[in-house]
């Protein structure tokens, strides 16, 4: 399935992706609140994976008798596909030409960092570029949602407990990154991680080390990669971190992101995003998410 969440009266409300059209599943469930076993939908927005057969099984059910209740996709206003994660944790240099292009030796083990919701934003939305940075920088990143509570999990076992992915945009302001060792001040400013458009469940996709991703600035393609030039996968990651923390329902892994980053440029060539910019990135299967970026006022 393809989840996603939009704003309705100031409140997130959770959609349905179909080929129909996208389903309002609160709606929908006012709509047939005689029907039986009906999905917890508020439950799915914290990625409670036993919630998903349910869903799916009331979604193929209104669809089939018509009585489901649909939004105009051109008319909705895009929210985080993921709203209220635990935690985020993101996993610095983890491609190997991205490694090349900074000249950084490859890591011994996954790089970890982390961000907060206050970086959260959707599909389509606004970005102002704070005041304090001249040098915003774009990075497409493959995302982990997590289903289930997990602690010590083995790589065999790890993706067993991801309830699905998504793309995100690991925003960075180089100069505030760089200033000291510690990187978290360039990557959490307001709206620094949008992610969407769409959740997709772990079903649908078969092998997460094996996906296209791109990054297009103005129409122009910046990054072109595969989750294959990662140096530790999807599997080793969450097996890491699982050993040095407990993981809940909804928390967000970001991967990393492949090179043609501005950063990774000469610097004659860097040509960091400006206001009137619009950055789209992008992953097979999981779809593209853009933003339009705004000076701060």
């Amino acid at each position: 399935m393809k989840l996603l969440t939009f704003d309705k009266q100031g409140v997130y409300q959770l959609g349905v992706q179909t080929e129909q059209g996208i389903i309002d599943i609160a709606a929908s469930i006012e709509k047939n609140a005689d029907l039986t076993n009906l999905p917890e939908y508020t439950a799915l927005m914290t990625c409670n994976k036993e919630e998903t057969a349910k869903l799916q099984h009331f979604i193929e059910t209104i669809v089939a008798q018509e009585s489901a209740v649909f939004v105009e996709e051109e008319q909705i206003t895009w929210g985080p596909c993921v709203t209220k994660p635990h935690k985020i944790i993101c996993v610095g240099l983890n491609y190997r030409k991205h490694a090349d292009e900074t000249n950084a030796p490859y890591p011994e083990v996954p790089i970890l960092f982390n961000k907060f919701d206050n970086t959260l934003t959707g599909h389509n939305s606004e970005i102002a570029i704070p005041t304090v940075t001249k040098e915003l920088d774009y990075e497409v990143e493959l995302g982990i949602v997590i289903g289930e509570k997990i602690k010590n999990v083995t790589e065999q076992d790890a993706l067993n407990h991801v309830f699905g992915y998504c793309t995100v945009n690991d925003l960075s302001a180089r100069d505030l990154q760089m200033r000291t060792h510690q990187w978290l001040l360039g990557k959490t400013c307001d709206k620094f991680s949008p992610i969407g458009p769409y959740l997709v469940t772990a079903d649908e996709i078969t092998d997460p080390n094996n996906l296209a991703l791109k990054t297009y600035v103005n129409g122009e393609v910046r990054q072109n990669s595969n989750t294959a030039d990662m140096i530790f996968n999807c599997a080793e990651i969450i097996s890491y971190i699982s050993q040095h923390m407990t993981l809940e329902p909804g928390d967000i892994i970001l991967t990393g992101t492949p090179e043609g980053v501005v950063f990774g440029y000469p610097q004659e060539q860097q040509v960091y995003i400006q206001p009137g910019d619009e950055v789209t990135v992008e992953i097979e299967k999981l779809g593209s998410l853009t933003n339009y970026f705004v000076a701060e006022e």
